[in-house]
């Protein structure tokens, strides 16, 4: 069984929410449903939750200079 982690803080309701896990942080702004995450590791994620056939998510990474 693998051990997991993850704590999630609302800072402004509806609004605002921090996001901690294992390996990183992240921020989400917009109400649950219509959200834009930004993460530690360069992960942004926008997404729109809607009835069944019609949720949608996408994530994009950025690219990281050596």
């Amino acid at each position: 069984m693998a051990l997991m982690f993850r704590k999630q803080v609302t800072l402004i309701p509806g609004l605002l929410r921090l996001n901690a896990g294992k390996r990183s942080v992240s921020i989400s702004i917009g109400p649950r449903g219509l959200a834009r995450t930004y993460s530690t590791t360069g992960r942004r994620t926008t997404s729109v939750d809607l009835p069944e056939p019609f949720s949608w998510r996408t994530t994009s990474h950025r690219k990281r200079r050596r």
